[in-house]
């Protein structure tokens, strides 16, 4: 192609991907699958690459991240970002009506029904951001900061595939429109199973979650987050629109992301039916929200009601009211996790609270515990809002005992003494005897027993706890020594017993590579980045001998997870447990058959199983899915490319992909599709 068609082919390439990134992330309408947008966005990736002059900034190949930002540059606001007055009660809405009819000059005597015209729109639980644009082109996203100035952000944003670089259709010349970035709640729990899966501590909520993502200095680990942005109100000079709700309709039509939910309301009546409408319904949700924003709809009613010093008096949010109790907190506990991360909980006198009995809450680490200021004796206040753990927010002062001691982080491992570590930019302390730390090596073991790792079922904690204490074993690799006269004498082993915990380790031998190496329990290498390895090197021993800059090679290998595998393998201990594994029959590296059956036919395609099949198991389908580069999902949406049925399909499930126009393959279609 000459110079001039590979420009215009990179123009239709970048036109063409940005239109079905908004059919996919904002109208929730795929027109293609993901293996084929993927294509389109290898191409032009590749273009872009082979000739660096027809690259521009709004290029839809910048989403993939990738840029690191090493200081996020401070700027000020044009128009400052105030907040809102908040309420709690239905009295303070009404109060709020009330002040703005007396504002605009409608009388207090005014039947409310027929009073002023409000926008109510959800708050959702994110970050705040502010997005510039001039002429179409996404110039600038700075985060809220202080309300005067905050954070640069662009090229974290760009990532944001629901955030349109480009606008399409007819726009002001240059405008501010601002809205919230969040953390979707099914995105939130896979990245905190995955978490959980390498050891580290869940995150606490999805807005935390959204506002740390924001500020990390890799743009291809935002990218990664999946995050997604709702707009809601939009700024600039000469806007050519009567109201709120109109230039909302608008921006929808420049390629937006606006909520389905805003509603237009007239008078405060139809507003507080909108309030009890979400009280409940807002948990069903996919994405938090903490209350319900109600702004005047009209801009000549808003620009003649004007500001207080922090907010306007045009607009208030309803907060609803997160459940929360008080209790006295009886004692303070530190858990060890099986990577040696060290968790404080709080025991406290039982409460009810969200329709269960709470007796412990989540302390999370050294820091929170100094900045409650928080003591054995005291009451405090537990919250269980949009977290699942119950967490203490505040501690009652008034009620504080004389005497009550500050409480010190514990210095050594509660379990093993040794001296406890904390590395910079991390929250936790850390016990570093991994191989002697009891919690540590049981917990090991446990996860290497596990159904996702080398699945030997007939082996849980309860035995574990037994084999540890009777000093059968110390570490995975002694589950392999182990002879069936050593558990006959155990107590609730009888002879069936100890068989089939023998089979089960003896056929533990035929896991694959990629399951054993994530069952080795290597901090920060979870099951999708254990696959990703074991695809990129094939074997152990080449990964053990891979420099830092051939492992970040590696799709999904960044610095931490280079730095953690450097670290496992130079340990002398872990390299003697690998021996002896390797000595024991465990499969450390890829079967041919693996290397000759896998391919990318599946690459881009989301993936559900559902049903019972009768010439694979649901795990085997699982593996082949993944082995042909496919994703395997839970639920099923508009992005699903396919359901795998089998029998007896769960009806919802069925239903479901019926109204989504979703296409059902059988068995055997499936086997076709990756022969």
């Amino acid at each position: 192609m000459s110079k001039k068609e590979i420009e215009h082919r990179i123009q239709t390439l970048s036109k063409e991907i940005e239109e079905h990134n908004h059919r996919y992330y904002v109208l929730d309408k795929p027109s293609i699958s993901d293996f084929e947008f993927d294509k389109l966005l290898e191409e032009l990736i590749q273009l872009e690459k082979e000739h660096p002059e027809f690259l521009k900034e709004d290029s839809p190949s910048q989403r993939v991240g990738g840029a690191i930002t090493k200081v996020f540059k401070s700027v000020k606001h044009k128009y400052p970002m105030l907040s809102l007055s908040n309420s709690y009660s239905e009295e303070d809405i009404q109060d709020f009506d009330r002040r703005v009819r007396e504002g605009l000059g409608m009388g207090e005597d005014l039947f409310s029904g027929s009073g002023v015209e409000y926008v109510c729109e959800l708050k959702f639980d994110g970050l705040s951001i502010g997005l510039t644009y001039e002429q179409g082109q996404l110039l600038q996203a700075v985060t809220r900061g202080d309300g005067v100035q905050g954070d640069d952000v662009t090229t974290n944003v760009k990532t944001i595939r629901s955030v349109p670089l480009r606008l399409s259709g007819s726009f002001p010349e240059r405008f501010e429109i601002r809205g919230e970035i969040f953390l979707p709640r099914k995105v939130f729990d896979d990245i905190n199973r995955e978490r959980e899966d390498i050891g580290e501590a869940p995150l606490a909520n999805p807005r935390n979650a959204a506002s740390g993502t924001m500020k990390m200095q890799d743009s291809a680990v935002v990218a990664s987050r999946k995050l997604d942005c709702y707009l809601y109100h939009l700024l600039g000079e000469n806007l050519d629109y009567e109201g709120h709700y109109e230039s909302l309709e608008a921006a929808k039509t420049w390629g937006f992301k606006i909520s389905e939910h805003v509603k237009l309301c007239r008078g405060i009546e139809e507003v507080l039916k909108y309030i009890h409408h979400w009280e409940e319904k807002r948990f069903k949700l996919p994405f938090d929200i903490d209350g319900i924003v109600i702004k005047v709809n009209n801009y000549k009613q808003q620009r003649h009601l004007g500001f207080t010093a922090k907010s306007p008096r045009w607009a208030i949010a309803y907060k609803y009211k997160a459940e929360q109790v008080s209790t006295e907190l009886l004692s303070i506990a530190y858990q060890v996790g099986r990577t040696g991360a060290i968790t404080p909980v709080a025991n406290l006198k039982p409460v009810h609270l969200g329709g269960t009995t709470v007796k412990r809450a989540s302390l999370h680490n050294a820091d929170i515990i100094e900045k409650l200021d928080v003591r054995v004796g005291d009451h405090v206040f537990v919250e269980k809002g949009g977290e699942i753990i119950p967490k203490i927010v505040a501690v009652d002062l008034s009620k504080r005992k004389p005497g009550a001691h500050k409480t010190h982080y514990i210095t050594h491992c509660p379990e093993c003494g040794t001296e406890l570590k904390r590395s910079e930019g991390e929250a936790a302390h850390f016990c570093p005897n991994q191989n002697f730390c009891p919690p540590q090596v049981k917990g090991r073991i446990e996860h290497f027993v596990s159904r996702r790792a080398m699945n030997i079922d007939s082996l849980g904690a309860e035995t574990i706890e037994q084999l540890y204490e009777a000093g059968l074993i110390k570490s995975m690799a002694d589950l392999y020594d182990l002879k069936k006269e050593d558990l006959l004498p155990l107590e609730r082993m009888a002879e069936k017993s100890a068989q089939n915990l023998m089979d089960g380790i003896q056929a533990s031998k035929n896991v694959p590579f990629e399951r054993v190496l994530f069952a080795l329990g290597i901090r920060h290498v979870g099951e999708t980045t254990a696959k990703k390895l074991a695809k990129k090197f094939r074997s152990l021993d080449a990964m053990m001998k891979a420099s830092r800059e051939t492992l970040l090679e590696a799709d999904e290998v960044g610095e931490v997870i280079a730095e953690s595998l450097l670290e496992f393998f130079s340990n002398e201990q872990n390299q003697e447990l690998i021996k002896r594994l390797q000595h024991k029959g465990l499969t450390f590296e890829l079967h041919e058959s693996q290397i000759k059956a896998g391919s990318e036919k599946l690459k881009g395609f989301s993936i559900v199983i559902s049903g019972v099949f009768t010439r694979h198991s649901r795990d085997e389908l699982k593996e082949l899915i993944e082995l042909h580069g496919g994703k395997n999902s839970g639920s099923i949406s508009g992005k699903t490319s396919f359901v795998l049925a089998g029998e007896n399909m769960g009806p919802e499930k069925l239903k479901k992909a019926q109204s989504l126009g979703v296409k059902l393959i059988t068995e055997e279609e499936f086997e076709k599709l990756i022969q």
